[in-house]
């Protein structure tokens, strides 16, 4: 009797717990389903808005003025995606005016013609409702930082249409090596539930249709050859990221004239290039995955737009940013490797991706919910390769990563910073 009474306390235990996640999972996601489904609206709407008027790209210089002013506003300077990582990793807390301030920004980057995703955005929103909401139901600790954990996969997942690869995102991100599985379920069904609020409201989800050519040993090897310098080229986009962040800083100090310069630099380069680059770029990336096309210096351009438009004060995401640029560059090079052109743009795009977050399951599910199931072990293939070969660099500065990445060796470092992993692999 006394193994069963133990047995049904633990059980109680474990239901308690689940009862408590659900309700937190259920009303986070639906909050997310709902912001997250307004914020799709308002940046389809500002890009729309930005083509049929093109004449709104000169606006470019005073709104990224407009951007730190906002900022400035919300008390939120320096603020991002770092600080909800920073919150999951030690409990340094999120504001809740950051959810305002990112949204109204990142909106307004769009509009004027910046170079940036929505996730960051996503991450941002979506943490800070986790982790608000937590506290209003006065979870302690430990909980708070897994209902920041559930904002962002909902969020990521009403935005993209990928739960499962939210939801593991989320968990993968924060610390390299280390997942917090207690945590999957929570996410899941937050993921699931901002998915299915979005959808009900018109939202479609991002889904790419994709020629996989047949498995065999010679075609893996065109893949790992892709794969690797997909790894490469993602480190090179962090690379040039944070050089151009700390670089632009030191160069121009006044936040008001840094801004208003760099809006001024991407007018004169779309004044030169033409408009592939600015906003998302969602249609290029489809067009070279679905259409097999891309112009052959695509993907650098991109990398610089978008360099200069988070460095001066312009908010927004990189994640599409690296789609863009890895879907490119992989419609470009497959070819010369005996790749399907499409095909090779969807291995570049789930591979630059890999690299630049570091989170290899979470890219192997995105790409099945992105791609379909069908190239499943390419994409394994290839993003296993893309995390080694990716080094210790990465998008979010804040993310630690705990375990070498050629060998079972406890490191704990977080991303760009050197240290002894590198030299004793």
């Amino acid at each position: 009797m006394g193994k069963i009474r133990k047995y049904a306390q633990h059980l109680l235990l474990y239901a308690r717990a689940m009862a408590k996640w659900l309700m937190v999972s259920l009303v986070v996601g639906l909050l997310c389903g709902l912001l997250g489904s307004a914020f799709h609206y308002g940046v389809s709407r500002a890009n729309m808005f930005r083509e049929v008027y093109p004449w709104v790209i000169y606006t470019l210089p005073v709104a990224g003025m407009l951007a730190v002013a906002l900022y400035r506003l919300f008390r939120t300077e320096g603020q991002g995606t770092n600080n909800i990582l920073q919150e999951i990793q030690g409990g340094k807390g999120v504001s809740l005016s950051l959810i305002p301030a990112i949204f109204l920004t990142t909106v307004l980057t769009h509009l004027a013609g910046g170079s940036a995703g929505r996730e960051g955005a996503a991450l941002q929103m979506g943490g800070g409702i986790g982790y608000n909401i937590g506290r209003l139901l006065k979870l302690d600790d430990r909980d708070l930082r897994t209902a920041t954990m559930i904002g962002m996969a909902a969020f990521f997942s009403a935005l993209f249409g990928t739960p499962l690869g939210a939801a593991v995102f989320s968990l993968e991100v924060i610390s390299v090596g280390l997942i917090y599985h207690a945590a999957f379920i929570p996410c899941f069904i937050a993921s699931l539930t901002a998915y299915g609020v979005a959808l009900l409201l018109g939202i479609t989800p991002e889904r790419f249709t994709v020629s996989v050519p047949q498995l065999s040993i010679v075609m893996l090897l065109r893949v790992a050859i892709l794969a690797v310098l997909g790894g490469t080229l993602s480190a090179v986009f962090c690379g040039i990221l944070h050089f151009t962040e700390q670089n632009m800083e030191k160069l121009l100090k006044n936040p008001w004239g840094r801004a208003f310069s760099g809006g001024a630099v991407i007018l004169i380069l779309t004044l030169l290039l033409g408009n592939d680059y600015n906003g998302a770029g969602m249609g290029l990336i489809r067009y070279a995955i679905e259409e097999g096309s891309a112009v052959s210096t695509a993907f650098l351009w991109k990398m610089v737009f978008t360099a200069i438009t988070l460095a001066v004060g312009f908010k927004g995401g990189e994640v599409v940013p690296s789609f863009f640029i890895g879907a490119t560059f992989g419609c470009v090079v497959g070819p010369l490797l005996g790749m399907p052109a499409g095909f090779a743009a969807a291995v570049g795009l789930i591979t630059v991706f890999c690299g630049a977050v570091n989170c290899p399951l979470a890219s192997i599910f995105l790409a099945i919910e992105l791609f379909g199931a069908e190239g499943m072990l390419f994409y394994a293939f290839a993003c296993g390769l893309s995390y080694v070969f990716s080094g210790y660099s990465g998008l979010y500065s804040s993310q630690r990563i705990l375990y070498d990445k050629l060998k079972a060796q406890f490191i704990d470092v977080h991303t760009n910073a050197y240290h002894e992993g590198d030299r004793s692999a």
